[in-house]
């Protein structure tokens, strides 16, 4: 069995951990009590992200005590408050103490601290822990990377340990989940931070799963918008508790429910990610008929190394996340899983041109299932000429708790040169007035190449996904399909 280590760094990266780690827990007890798997294959299946502190409570393992067993994770974040919180939670149990590195004055937004100062102060640390939690795995298969890209240390920590890792482990797949800023974001140097940052992921990174926080609220709202109209009141939290399911998309281990969508809701962005991760590591924690290794994802979706990123989405958000919102079949959940609000990128795959896209099923769905619906709505789809296998497709037996399937799709598409060609656009309008350029330059190791050369590798990623555009649309001229004879 292969194991993956979880790598949480910053505030978004810690609390979206944890919500993973929570939802983790959760589908692996509610499995051993179901009795859906063998023993023997729960205990594997457990492993990949877990391990037990001592071979005895492994032998003797009866289901899961949260104290005996830990996460493979290394929680990172150079302010003491957010950690500290997740320690006091209901799962705190699950972290190790000595997995832990934080500091008390943050990175203050800037991108240079976190990636420069902190960087650097820490490297030897991290490493340590980095190879004292890989000496815990018996094959170890890849790095998961949670943390944002407007803020200081998630943009700047986050790409200094993907850097470390690529020199430490390069043999090992290093899978990113950044948070892009919103077109609202209160960091005004956000555009410098995610730009830097993406130059980090273009380079350093195996596979990266992009998600917006301006696509995030948008499912938020929209599932408030499909809720029963008494299921808020102004400006209130929901004032009837049977509406948003408890221990689903948008509520916490203990049942309490996060504030309305309109009041900045983290928490349930946030849940949304840990769920999108959750279904991509379920093949790794499951068995299936049809089993995707993670692995497979870089192989199969990421024809050129540096167009390794893959635009998320799945279904069903709304039946997952109400009680009252029935859930309509799996031919609907796979029009969702394809409709606009539920990727997790503000961007549309249909208007781009797709280079490959891989399908996660959970549950009681068949591959007939996965072909009937391919036939019926991707008709429209602009596909590569050169890729003939096109869809990759993963079947896990077994369902998300409280439904009898879900859907996630990834797919490599160049629709996403519109999310860099925004942040392009964000990042020149202070870099051509050279606004705040000082609060980087100040730190130690920043130089302003560094600006130059990531708005270089924006340009060059718009570009190289243009010309995909073109080379595509000028073979299409010359593929036309020759006149038929008759005799």
């Amino acid at each position: 069995m292969t194991q993956c280590i979880v790598i949480q760094v910053g505030q978004a990266g810690n609390q979206i951990g944890y919500q993973f780690w929570d939802l983790a827990l959760r589908e692996h007890t509610h499995m051993r009590k179901q009795s859906l798997m063998c023993a023997s294959t729960t205990e594997d299946s457990f492993g990949s992200f877990f391990h037990f502190d001592d071979t005895e409570h492994l032998r003797k393992w009866h289901g899961i005590h949260r104290i005996s067993c830990k996460a493979r994770a290394i929680l990172i974040d150079m302010e003491e408050g957010v950690i500290s919180q997740l320690l006091r939670g209901p799962i705190r149990d699950v972290f190790d103490s000595r997995q832990l590195i934080t500091d008390v004055s943050g990175s203050g937004n800037n991108w240079a601290v976190g990636h420069k100062e902190y960087g650097l102060k820490y490297k030897e640390n991290i490493n340590n822990l980095l190879r004292k939690e890989a000496e815990k795995c018996d094959f170890l298969q890849c790095f998961f990377i949670l943390h944002s890209m407007g803020g200081g240390t998630g943009s700047g920590m986050g790409t200094s340990v993907l850097s470390n890792l690529s020199e430490e482990f390069p043999s090992v797949q290093r899978f990113v989940v950044p948070v892009y800023p919103s077109r609202e974001d209160d960091v005004v140097i956000s555009p410098y931070n995610a730009a830097l940052a993406t130059h980090q992921l273009s380079r350093f990174a195996d596979c990266v799963l992009p998600v917006e926080n301006q696509a995030l609220i948008n499912i938020c709202n929209q599932v408030s918008k499909a809720l029963p109209r008494n299921a808020y009141s102004t400006g209130q939290t929901p004032t009837n508790i049977s509406h948003l399911k408890q221990e689903s998309v948008f509520t916490s281990s203990l049942g309490v429910l996060a504030k309305h969508c309109k009041e900045k809701p983290f928490d349930q962005m946030n849940n949304i990610v840990a769920n999108l991760l959750l279904n991509v590591t379920s093949f790794s924690r499951f068995p299936g008929s049809l089993n995707m290794d993670l692995n497979e994802l870089v192989v199969n979706l990421v024809p050129y190394p540096q167009l390794h990123f893959l635009v998320s989405s799945f279904a069903p958000i709304n039946a997952l996340a109400s009680g009252e919102i029935l859930l309509r079949g799996i031919d609907n959940m796979f029009t969702e899983a394809f409709s606009p609000y539920h990727y997790l990128l503000e961007t549309n795959p249909k208007s781009g041109l797709y280079l490959a896209c891989a399908l996660m099923l959970r549950g009681q769905g068949q591959i007939y299932d996965i072909r009937r619906n391919l036939n019926r709505l991707t008709h429209g789809f602009n596909f590569v000429p050169w890729n003939m296998d096109r869809w990759k497709i993963g079947l896990c037996a077994i369902p998300p708790i409280g439904h009898p399937y879900s859907l996630v799709t990834l797919t490599n598409n160049t629709c996403f040169q519109q999310n860099l060609l925004r942040m392009k656009s964000r990042f020149l309008k202070l870099y051509k007035c050279k606004a705040h350029l000082h609060h980087f330059l100040k730190v130690d190791g920043m130089e302003s190449e560094d600006f130059e050369t990531s708005l270089s590798c924006l340009s060059t990623l718009i570009e190289d996904y243009q010309s995909l555009d073109k080379s595509t649309a000028n073979a299409a001229l010359f593929t036309q399909p020759r006149l038929k004879l008759f005799v």
